[in-house]
């Protein structure tokens, strides 16, 4: 990393990767090649973007601090076609770049917005081959978790719907300057070619799961009044006195279509 002198910023989250061992080991993990389409989000000041433009040959970045713009111009430069995005990657159109290749989207990703950024990414994965990302192993966690643990909730569920996660490995804080208080963990999410259990109306799957974990220690019944009753979660053989964090995906896409239909024979 370039001895430059700039400030990380606490308002952009910005926690520099400067580890050669742990930034080797994501670049294999990623495992990039010249033709593929990777968009970096938040390339900061390069630790990652050299190696991934050296091996790819272009590189898309998205980055909302200007400031450090001509840093990573400085530090990337001579080492491939490099394309900058000043701009909010909440609100960044990703289809945008993906023209006739899916896109390979990877960043260490700023803590305080990774969850919605996750959710953002989301809804635009049919231009998404895959990603690669180090965020809190707090939120790797929870992306990865399976029913009937502490860290499955709403997050586990909207995720393994729509993608295969693989927490890769841990990264301690000293890989970081400044060093972040807690543990850091990269994870690979690779989209689903097909949806792993069908949901007639995505729009209600989604705010079906939200309405249940946002009361989780309520029992289904309770958790889901206004849209199913104890009887009708009953007759899907799910106990309506059942808590939101045992139950499994398929589950909740059972509960999802049962809504579907009753407003439908309504």
């Amino acid at each position: 990393m370039l001895n430059t002198g700039h400030r990380p910023r606490k308002r952009f989250g910005q926690n520099f990767l400067h580890d050669p061992a742990v930034i080797e080991r994501i670049v294999r993990a990623i495992d990039p090649h010249g033709g593929e389409r990777l968009v970096e989000i938040g390339p900061g000041l390069g630790a990652l973007t050299r190696p991934l433009l050296t091996a790819a040959g272009r590189l898309d970045v998205v980055e909302i601090d200007r400031d450090v713009i001509p840093l990573l111009r400085e530090s990337c430069a001579g080492y491939g076609e490099l394309h900058i995005h000043n701009l909010d990657v909440l609100k960044f159109d990703f289809t945008s770049l993906a023209a006739d290749h899916a896109l390979r989207v990877i960043g260490n990703l700023p803590y305080n917005i990774s969850t919605p950024l996750i959710f953002h990414l989301l809804k635009q994965l049919h231009v998404i081959h895959d990603m690669h990302f180090m965020l809190q192993k707090e939120v790797a966690e929870r992306m990865a978790a399976a029913p009937n643990t502490d860290d499955y909730g709403r997050l586990s569920i909207m995720v393994q719907w729509r993608c295969t996660v693989e927490v890769l490995f841990n990264v301690g804080p000293g890989a970081f300057k400044p060093a972040p208080k807690v543990e850091s963990a990269v994870v690979r999410l690779t989209p689903h070619r097909q949806a792993p259990v069908h949901v007639k109306d995505e729009k209600r799957f989604a705010g079906l799961v939200n309405q249940a974990f946002s009361q989780r220690r309520k029992t289904l019944r309770n958790a889901l009044k206004g849209l199913l009753t104890a009887e009708e979660i009953a007759s899907l053989a799910i106990d309506p006195m059942r808590r939101p964090e045992t139950l499994s995906l398929a589950d909740y896409a059972l509960l999802s279509n049962a809504v579907n239909n009753e407003k439908d024979e309504g």
